[in-house]
């Protein structure tokens, strides 16, 4: 099997913090902010549709709001890597996407709970959006950060094969998958205990995991 260099933003290292933010987002968002999930839009397309059955408007523009949010923050990511950001120094695309994540984050902490609900969901939609567009695989794996689906199936198909063939190396692959849900798991339960301790303020838990991650990549090395 050919060995091909490894990024940093690939390693387990940043998708374990990642996906201890995504945990703590969606923990977050349906806790302290009306109940949402901002990560991942399939609920919200779904009750979109409902609510434009029932012809119940408003109700349909609250989860249009969100989505219309996750697909600008999709093409955010893909104008920051056009713009070719190309690694300066130390300092890589992914970078500059995760650092636009961070302030957004920031700013969302200082929206007070309320009427405002709806826009801290649509600015979380923004980053989980840049967040799973800018960091697809861990390991040269295709995965995700911000929702569990893809990477449930794809970790437990890789345990079956890896099993049935004795294959070590699939079999490293789906624990790795594993690895990165239960992360996610820990985040959203720490994002259940900063939630109650600070409703408004939770959401600074995700932005210093990614604090992390930006670090990590940094300071971490390639690998073959």
């Amino acid at each position: 099997m050919k060995k091909e260099e490894l990024q940093r933003s690939e390693s387990f290292l940043v998708a374990a913090l990642l996906a201890l933010s995504g945990g703590l987002l969606d923990a977050y968002t349906y806790l302290s902010r009306g109940g949402v999930f901002a990560n991942a839009e399939t609920g919200n397309i779904v009750l979109l549709g409902i609510h434009l059955a029932r012809r119940e408007w408003g109700a349909a523009r609250s989860y249009l709001a969100p989505i219309l949010a996750f697909a600008l923050g999709v093409l955010a990511a893909e104008l920051v890597k056009s713009r070719r950001f190309h690694k300066s120094g130390r300092f890589h695309w992914r970078h500059f996407t995760l650092g636009t994540e961070i302030a957004v984050l920031i700013a969302a902490s200082f929206i007070p709970q309320g009427e405002l609900d709806g826009l801290v969901n649509m600015m979380v939609a923004f980053v989980c959006a840049m967040q799973v567009e800018a960091f697809r695989k861990v390991w040269g794996f295709a995965f995700a950060t911000t929702m569990c689906t893809g990477n449930l199936r794809s970790g437990t198909e890789a345990l079956y094969s890896g099993a049935l063939h004795r294959d070590r190396t699939l079999i490293e692959k789906g624990a790795c998958y594993y690895g990165v849900i239960c992360c996610f798991i820990a985040g959203a339960a720490l994002g259940t205990v900063l939630s109650g301790l600070f409703p408004q303020r939770a959401v600074l838990g995700a932005a210093a995991f990614q604090s992390a991650a930006f670090a990590a990549m940094i300071t971490g090395e390639k690998r073959r």
